[in-house]
């Protein structure tokens, strides 16, 4: 097996000379700042929202204040108190992205959920795709490469894109989303793990320099402020040559030629801080994705033609425990957050005597702990996987990811019967400083919390549980990895179940 550690040890060496993206030509030096990220948005990338093409996202209302937030999340990878946290010094003595590090010991794996802990805490879980989670798929799939060097087409090396590619992201410091679920034309069609080419991204030439893909994918979260889009396979495709030209991976900057995005109906619809706290910050933009006749050179291709090599990409390379890893440490950071909120509203209303209202919150904090105790248990329990790396045990995240869906929505509940009607008494920042000021200041104080504090909180409060930012982000977590009764019944595939039922066997057969 190769060593993995020359990868981290030495980039422009591993790294071709042709100036191809993801070559040396395009090395950087590692963690970029805010104004980079935000210059390098600039591209010509084909944006659409709202019936109209947008020219520039970084000054687009309803888009730019998401890019603007990541710009500073970018910023604090710098800081002298952030940066041993969240960055690594690489072979080269560049400073890069701690999910980019591959791990080689426990240690290691407890260091990465550090950073990703710390990444979570910035926006308290309510920025969703920030750049750790595609970078821990990223270094997965590099570090895997025995895997990727199982395909084949003509002489592609499959593998050696794949690492070129994740030290081009790694070294200049690339935002990534990714899109994996393709349009249903057909419902029965889709069942039966086959993709209609009516509505499927497909490969519909090849050439000697690459591939060229025509369709949609649904759905790319982070799509318009991102730079690169990784596009690979997630739903079960039959192993047929009907689907072969289904079957791939790749990435691309989003600026490519042909490459659209659809976005949906902004939640940041141009409100202060104080009268939308989460909106205003965290609107991270979901996008549908078409190939209008996309041009993908070799290079860029990491996977092609292999239906069976695909459906096990994510989970024979370990990509999908690194990203159930930073997921658990994104949702701990919510939990606690919608926690912190419930007990301040408490307080606040001198409910935090009351049994109904503690018996409530009590379940959130349950289920809070309950994330943390399975993220604990799966670092403490990390392990050497086949290639040589050390990875997270699955089984516990496997369990934080099935329960999450049930969870939060759950939360979300909790949240509107604590806070009723007073989640739509909200007057805005604005009737502080008008002529009704005087009733706001007297009507909506609580005896333990002036009124602006009061709305304050409650505006926090709706921004979580009702409004569009909030729906949203109930969705997004109930559908994260997929529908839950497919997710249910992997978890029953996985679950070591034969030595349990030997167990029931041995005590039947006692005499």
């Amino acid at each position: 097996m190769e060593d993995f550690a020359t990868v981290d040890a030495k980039a422009s060496d591993i790294i071709g000379q042709d100036g191809t993206p993801g070559s040396g030509a395009d090395i950087g030096k590692g963690i970029r700042s805010g104004s980079q990220y935000l210059a390098g948005l600039k591209d010509g990338r084909e944006v659409w929202s709202q019936g109209k093409r947008i020219t520039d996202v970084t000054t687009e209302p309803g888009m730019m204040r998401g890019a603007a937030t990541l710009a500073s999340f970018l910023d604090r990878q710098h800081q002298d108190e952030f940066r041993d946290i969240v960055t690594y010094e690489d072979g080269d003595g560049d400073r890069c992205a701690m999910a980019y590090q591959v791990p080689k010991s426990k240690e290691d794996v407890a260091v990465r959920g550090r950073a990703y802990y710390q990444w979570a805490k910035w926006s308290n879980g309510m920025f969703g795709r920030t750049p750790d989670y595609k970078n821990a798929s990223l270094m997965a799939f590099a570090s895997a490469t025995e895997f990727l060097a199982r395909g084949t087409k003509g002489q592609t090396d499959f593998a050696t894109n794949m690492v070129n590619f994740y030290n081009y992201a790694r070294k200049n410091d690339k935002v990534l989303t990714h899109t994996l679920v393709n349009p249903t034309f057909n419902y029965q069609q889709a069942a039966a793990g086959k993709f209609s080419d009516k509505v499927a991204l497909q490969v519909v030439k090849e050439t000697d320099a690459g591939i060229v893909v025509n369709g949609a994918r649904l759905l790319a979260t982070l799509g318009p402020l991102a730079d690169e889009i990784e596009v690979f396979p997630s739903t079960v495709l039959r192993a047929s040559e009907d689907n072969i030209p289904f079957a791939f991976a790749f990435a691309l900057p989003i600026s490519t030629p042909g490459l659209k995005l659809i976005c949906r109906d902004t939640y940041d619809h141009g409100k202060s801080h104080f009268d939308a706290p989460l909106s205003s910050r965290f609107e991270e933009m979901d996008a549908v994705v078409i190939f209008d006749n996309v041009f993908v050179p070799w290079e860029r291709v990491f996977m092609y033609g292999e239906p069976e090599l695909c459906n096990q990409a994510f989970g024979a390379t370990n990509a999908v425990v690194h990203m159930m890893h930073q997921v658990a440490c994104g949702k701990l950071a919510k939990s606690e957050f919608l926690v912190g909120i419930l007990c301040a509203i408490a307080k606040a209303s001198g409910r935090d005597k009351d049994l109904y209202t503690k018996g409530l919150i009590a379940k959130v904090m349950q289920m809070a702990e309950t994330v943390r105790a399975l993220l604990y248990s799966a670092e403490s329990q990390a392990h050497e996987d086949e290639f040589g790396n050390y990875i997270p045990l699955r089984g516990p995240l496997e369990t934080s990811r099935n329960l999450y869906p049930r969870m939060y929505p759950r939360m979300i509940e909790i949240f509107q019967l604590i806070g009723s009607s007073s989640l739509m008494a909200t007057p805005a920042e604005a009737d502080f400083s008008n002529d009704l000021s005087s009733d706001v200041e007297k009507y909506f104080q609580l005896s333990f919390m002036e009124s602006r504090d009061r709305v304050a909180l409650y505006r926090l409060a709706h921004d979580v549980a009702i409004s569009g930012f909030g729906t949203r982000q109930a969705l997004y977590e109930r559908f994260f990895f997929g529908p839950p009764a497919i997710m249910a019944s992997g978890y029953f595939d996985l679950y070591d179940k034969e030595p349990l039922v030997g167990r029931v066997e041995d005590f039947l057969d006692q005499k």
